[in-house]
């Protein structure tokens, strides 16, 4: 344990049966919180709480607001209120602008934007009657910088972080509210989209030569929730290995 402060919060994680959000799941455990996840995959998350007996958790779609009232009231239910939100569910389309069909852009957004109000949404209610609190979004360095073929992923993560820093300043000085913004991570969702050759080359751009691991990210969601952490709200905190410094010459 690093953080004695976090043991037994309640803390909920949003796409956790896989990647960061899973990595968070056990960093968190591994803290003595208590931990209730949500995925929309009912598979591996079955799998997911078989193989942790340890957490509690709902199959939902972050995009609804009827799954995640539910989700919550199981929340009430389980944990008995809400003292961290991990936002973290999102998605992502690879296409050049022109081919993106309108329902990929409005699902990409509906998942990666309206799920981040939506669960924050439930989450700030619970935490107002406590007068306390943490939010952390999972946003990206995509919401800082442009990347070609990712219109609708990059206008969501931008949105992401500027609803960090309206929470924060709106609900301050008890609640404290940040966007995370990893850079290239190397999960599931990653793989699948990036060729073994095409990871290589994106490496080779990156200050420290590889991209980071789950483990990493969810270590930052770790300390920005502590009480460590406490004079730090209304950011996004980049964690992509120098990637967004500026380019380097090799």
């Amino acid at each position: 344990m690093m953080y004695e402060d976090l043991k037994e919060k309640r803390v909920v994680i949003t796409g956790a049966a896989s990647g960061i959000g899973l990595a968070t799941a056990k960093k968190f455990f591994e803290e003595e919180a208590n931990i209730f996840i949500i995925d929309w995959n009912k598979e591996a998350l079955d799998m997911v709480l078989a193989e942790n007996r340890q957490f509690r958790g709902t199959c939902g779609d972050v995009s609804s607001p009827m799954d995640m009232k539910k989700a919550f009231h199981l929340v009430d239910e389980t944990l008995a209120g809400i003292d961290i939100l991990i936002s973290n569910a999102g998605i992502s389309v690879r296409k050049p602008f022109l081919e993106i069909k309108y329902e990929q852009w409005m699902h990409v957004l509906r998942v990666n934007l309206d799920g981040m109000f939506i669960c924050a949404q439930e989450a700030i209610k619970r935490m107002k009657k406590q007068r306390s609190g943490v939010v952390l979004f999972t946003a990206s360095t995509n919401g800082i910088e442009a990347h070609p073929l990712y219109a609708g992923y990059n206008a969501s993560k931008a949105g992401i972080i500027l609803l960090a820093k309206t929470l924060a300043l709106e609900f301050a000085p008890w609640l404290r509210v940040n966007a995370i913004c990893p850079g290239y991570v190397l999960t599931p969702m990653q793989k699948a989209e990036y060729p073994p050759e095409m990871l290589e080359a994106l490496n080779a751009e990156i200050p420290l030569n590889r991209q980071a691991t789950a483990e990493e990210v969810a270590a930052l969601f770790a300390f920005l929730a502590s009480d460590q952490a406490s004079f730090i709200t209304g950011q996004a905190i980049a964690i992509d290995g120098g990637e967004t410094s500026g380019k380097i010459l090799r």
